[in-house]
């Protein structure tokens, strides 16, 4: 078996609490990107060259980290892939939206991957 994937169009930085404001300055007014929207929850999404960057406020992190999305055309099937490869699921990473799809795997150094299904 074989699934195809590519790179998908978020990126997140997961920032702890105590440097969420400057990273936002440094994105927002030190490189001028454009801002997409701002949550209530603690996220700011820029135009990162057609892909979105987000800036997510996460309080439990001692240092950031990067996060990527890949996409393929079915996550069971891509699910099942992975699985033979030996990569594990880390569904408890973060909790999807009640009714995607889409999980959490790490790859070998350790950056967290969301894998979606590509958008029609």
């Amino acid at each position: 078996m074989h699934v195809s994937f590519s790179a998908g169009n978020n990126l997140a930085i997961k920032v702890p609490s105590d440097e969420f404001d400057a990273t936002v300055a440094f994105y927002r007014e030190t490189l001028g990107l454009p801002v997409l929207r701002e949550s209530d929850r603690g996220s700011v999404v820029f135009d990162f060259g057609g892909k979105r960057l987000w800036i997510d406020r996460s309080p439990s992190m001692s240092q950031a980290e990067i996060w990527l999305e890949v996409l393929c055309p079915s996550t069971k099937e891509a699910a099942d892939y992975l699985k033979e490869k030996g990569v594990v699921r880390r569904d408890d990473i973060e909790v999807m939206p009640k009714g995607s799809s889409a999980f959490w795997v790490k790859g070998p150094s350790g950056i967290v991957h969301l894998v979606s299904e590509e958008e029609d």
